[in-house]
């Protein structure tokens, strides 16, 4: 939408005859604004436009001052008008609440001083993003101050940046931090929304993420304390994404749901409605928020703008955001205008956008399907990683045989390009094995099935289609022959991660083999289960380790980082040229990609140089129990193998020549960097 868009400057603006607070409603037949003006409120009555904007200026509209809104029409076809029901303002900038726990707008100070502190802006090939919790990542953590410990503060401390530096971290991604309230649901059951997911306004940051000094001193300090936690990690060089819930509100279902803000106001514009009045959720949550209609429209619009200039955040990660793809006809239109806007708005020019490419609607899931300027969560990936490792080994020793071959496989590595166009190139593909939803890396090595029983809905939340193998013992194991089996399993699967072409996303605590105890859906738990643990055994210090090292290989090797895909026959710059090789040296013959007896594959990634030097690397993949011999692969112009890292830390591995015979234990991934051969050599 362009700047003289009559939904322009919504919520309160500093004008020249004084602060005025402008809200649209095309349902309401009265909207007036309550101010706080204690010790009596103050109502102004406020005036509607050509264009159902309803404004009224009010002096005492400074920061710190509580105010809200109060609406009356006719309650039909989503919306709920209760004339003595306080509303919030959409668009306010801050929230607090009262003596009685019923939550305001507030007027929030935003002055600032960045101190000339600007956005990284990671090239996207050189991004390893961190998906973490704000509350969870430091909550336990010793080494930051116990008043600080699951803040906003606690996350940008010292010791922490220093813990992202090291894992190589260029982006922390954060859970959603929009203020966020619990489900009726979880309320009655005594339980709360750990996650976030539930948005009570789309601007205010979450307060109980602040810490107590800053919560005490109100919404302008709060705000003050984000801020302050994005200077200190841009400064580390760390850019900030933000989870983003716009598919639904905390306003659940229509019926006896609540009536706090959008609904109160003109739910019948706001949300998906059938012909006949009837709310359309295509989340599961209640209500779906409906993109095509402008005020919605723009309501998420603002809300970027807001977050990415005066918040200075890098980068959004979208949940369900299929949703916000679908059009006036509830069907997903990967053309639809905000899908698009999202992407060429000059306010969020280079910042980071990213989709979870589907939803619980009819023809939601859509991995693939979103614009160039988009990336996407890669779940098939995730599957085809997790298969890989974990079911075709379970199925091996089971049957004896896995049910799949290569194929699939080696695709995700190369960059998924059959999941995205080639003109979207692999960095279309956030790469992912684990994410918040779902289990932790260890424990996707210890649980065949999730444990979900503490969550209080007898074990039938969360998913049944985990992609696990326990490796034997369901949960914890003393036995060495099992906790040696899993922690090579999690080492694969990171490596598998490191080396694919797109853009890897690593959980927090998976670096540090955290467990929740087999529960695959801790929406509802703030307790330690969900925390990260930094108590450190040896074992754990070793994951640390490999990530550390895995993230250096993936830097210092540009063949792993194709911002294109290549073409056969022709050099396109910034991909990478692709060999496979069998077990035998051989090139892959189309045979054995889909034989399940074949294990075994050399991925040879040449880089075709446009910002960096040449560079080349052999990955080398073995994906059975047993062991195996692998002849070196040969290569014109390289005279042997530098071995960078292997998943086998029993190995000795040294240098290789191109025909030597290296004996592989398995399940394994050896990282080799290629020496080219001298002019003389080549000659």
């Amino acid at each position: 939408m362009p700047d003289a868009d009559p939904l322009s400057d919504l919520g309160v603006r500093v004008g020249p005859e004084g602060p005025t607070l402008r809200v649209w409603s095309a349902a309401a037949t009265r909207l007036e604004l309550v101010v706080d003006d204690a010790p009596h409120d103050r109502v102004v009555p406020m005036t509607r436009d050509e264009h159902d904007v309803w404004s009224a200026t009010d002096h005492a509209l400074t920061p710190g001052r509580r105010y809200w809104l109060r609406a009356v029409g006719e309650t039909r076809g989503g919306a709920v008008f209760d004339p003595e029901l306080p509303l919030l303002d959409p668009w306010a900038r801050g929230l607090g609440r009262t003596g009685r726990g019923e939550w305001r707008a507030t007027v929030v100070d935003e002055s600032f001083d960045w101190g000339g502190v600007e956005k990284p802006r990671t090239p996207l090939d050189r991004v390893v993003v961190y998906e973490a919790h704000v509350r969870g990542l430091t909550r336990l953590a010793p080494f930051v101050p116990d008043e600080l410990r699951g803040t906003y503060a606690g996350l940008a401390a010292d010791t922490t940046i220093a813990h992202l530096k090291q894992l190589g971290v260029t982006a922390v991604q954060l859970l959603p931090v929009h203020q966020h309230v619990d489900e009726q649901r979880l309320v009655a059951q005594g339980i709360e929304n750990y996650w976030g997911y539930n948005t009570l306004s789309f601007f205010a940051p979450h307060a109980a993420y602040a810490s107590r000094d800053a919560q005490l001193a109100g919404a302008s300090a709060v705000v003050r304390e984000f801020k302050g936690m994005v200077r200190l990690l841009h400064e580390a060089g760390i850019e900030v994404w933000l989870d983003v819930v716009y598919n639904h509100t905390a306003e659940e279902g229509e019926e006896g749901g609540p009536v706090t803000s959008l609904r109160g106001l003109d739910g019948s514009a706001y949300y998906r409605h059938d012909a006949e009045g009837r709310p359309v959720d295509v989340t599961g949550c209640g209500n779906s928020l409906d993109t095509s209609h402008p005020a919605a429209h723009r309501l998420v619009m603002d809300s970027l703008r807001y977050w990415a200039t005066e918040m200075q955040i890098d980068g959004f990660r979208f949940d369900l955001a299929a949703t916000l793809g679908r059009g006036a006809d509830h069907a997903f239109d990967p053309e639809h205008p905000l899908l698009h806007e999202i992407v060429t708005d000059p306010a969020l020019a280079g910042v980071k956008m990213v989709a979870e490419p589907w939803d619980v609607g009819l023809g939601g899931w859509q991995t693939g399907a979103f614009p160039p300027g988009w990336i996407e969560w890669n779940d098939r990936f995730r599957n085809r990683a997790r298969d890989f490792w974990l079911t075709d080994v379970a199925a091996a020793r089971a049957q004896g045989t896995p049910p799949t071959g290569l194929g699939s496989f080696a695709s995700k590595l190369s960059g998924s390009s059959n999941v995205f166009a080639y003109d979207r190139g692999p960095l279309a593909g956030l790469n992912f094995v684990t994410a918040h939803d779902g289990f932790t890396l260890l424990d996707l090595v210890s649980y065949d099935a999730k444990h979900n029983l503490s969550n209080g809905e007898q074990n039938r939340d969360g998913t049944d289609d985990n992609r696990s193998f326990n490796h034997g013992v369901e949960g914890h194991s003393d036995n060495p022959w099992i906790s040696d089996a899993r922690r090579r399993s999690m080492r694969n699967l990171l490596a598998t991660l490191f080396v694919s072409s797109g853009v890897p996303m690593l959980t927090a605590g998976d670096e540090r083999g955290r467990s929740q105890r087999g529960n695959n859906n801790g929406y509802c738990t703030d307790s330690e289960l969900t925390w990260v643990d930094w108590a450190t055994q040896p074992w754990q210090q070793g994951i640390t380790d490999d990530v550390v090292a895995l993230t250096r290989v993936r830097a210092e090797n540009p063949a792993l980082r194709p911002t294109r895909f290549g073409l056969e026959g022709a050099c396109t710059l910034s991909a990478n040229e692709i060999d496979w090789f069998s077990a035998s040296g051989a090139e892959m013959h189309p045979d054995e990609w889909n034989d399940p007896h074949v294990r075994t594959l050399q991925y040879f990634a040449r880089s075709t140089p446009e910002h960096e030097a040449p560079n080349a690397v052999l990955v080398l993949v073995h994906g059975a129990e047993t062991s195996t011999a692998v002849t070196v692969a040969r290569h014109e112009g390289v005279e042997g193998y530098e071995p960078l890292w292997t998943s086998d830390d029993s190995a000795d591995l040294h240098p290789v020549a191109p025909g030597d015979e290296v004996l592989v234990s398995g399940p394994t991934v050896i990282i080799y960097r290629a020496r080219p051969a001298t002019a003389e050599e080549s000659a």
